[in-house]
């Protein structure tokens, strides 16, 4: 077997990342992300591409924060780890699935082949995630009318609601946060993420019962590839009352409110709550994702 060549991409040869197989429906999933010809990179052996990846980050980043479409050929699973290994960026990588892919052998055996391939790039699984995607023939979600809701222009505010959501958490990505930093660390990673967003900040509302208890917040978005359920949080002591499908069915209409034509979302497998939740706010899953990071960093 000749040596893999390893080659990141050029606006001349962007045309080799098309030249691969796309079994999991990469492209259909990606059909309004924005990849820059330099952020992609193709394993080559004898000339064929038998790995690529597209790594992704907004379009003021100097850097990317994620890979977002890995794929591997049958067999070539060192290739694809070896395409990982020797990327100057070492950042989170999510592998998109067709929902029910573990049902199916075919798609079964490629998703696996690149979790062999991350693996064996030193990646370790992080998250499974339902993926959602809200569209008007879905109909609005019913506003139960029982929460006061508000803007709030003080950070600050946001940062201790968030501090008290993530006190008490099934989010994987908030416990790998507090696991390196603490509390402190997983409210400012969200808070970071919201700003990186390009929607704006006045969107971002406080929920409260009538008698002025804080219940939680709710931040309706816009990442780079269209509106989203950017975040739902109910602070420990309000839980159990159902309060996180008032505060989606209020970002949704927010979203509606504000020209959205569809609306994406997330939430991991083990949250079986939010998942009941977006299930009743007329949110279908549409894929599945695994994320995987880099080993050593904390899970």
């Amino acid at each position: 077997m000749t040596d893999t060549v390893i080659r990141t991409l050029t606006a001349s040869d962007a045309h080799l990342f098309d030249a691969h197989p796309d079994p999991l429906g990469a492209r259909e999933g990606h059909r309004r992300t924005r990849f820059r010809p330099d952020w992609k990179r193709v394993a080559l052996r004898d000339g064929e591409v038998v790995a690529r990846g597209a790594w992704w980050g907004g379009p003021d980043d100097s850097e990317p924060v994620n890979i977002n479409w890995f794929d591997v050929a049958e067999g070539e699973e060192e290739a694809g780890a070896e395409l990982l290994r020797s990327a100057p960026w070492q950042v989170e990588l999510e592998i998109n699935l067709p929902g029910g892919w573990r049902d199916k052998t075919d798609l079964r055996a490629a998703a696996e082949a690149r979790f062999a391939a991350a693996r064996a790039a030193g990646c370790e699984p992080l998250a499974e995630r339902f993926l959602y995607r809200w569209t008007p023939e879905q109909g609005l979600p019913e506003r139960p009318g029982r929460l006061r809701f508000s803007t709030e222009p003080d950070d600050t505010v946001f940062f201790d609601a968030l501090r008290r959501i993530h006190s008490i958490t099934l989010d994987a990505h908030a416990l790998k946060a507090i696991e390196e930093g603490g509390l402190d660390q997983a409210a400012q990673e969200e808070l970071d993420f919201f700003h990186w967003c390009p929607s704006p900040r006045e969107w971002w509302q406080i929920a409260r019962t009538p008698e002025g208890d804080l219940v939680g917040i709710h931040i309706p978005a816009h990442n780079p590839s269209g509106p989203t359920i950017g975040f739902i949080g109910v602070v420990p002591e309000q839980r159990g009352r159902g309060y996180a499908y008032d505060l989606l069915a209020e970002c949704t209409h927010l979203l509606v409110e504000q020209g959205a034509e569809f609306i994406s979302g997330a939430t991991d497998q083990g949250n079986s709550p939010m998942a009941a939740n977006f299930t009743k706010a007329g949110f279908p899953v549409i894929r599945e994702r695994i994320n995987f990071h880099p080993a050593g960093q904390a899970a």
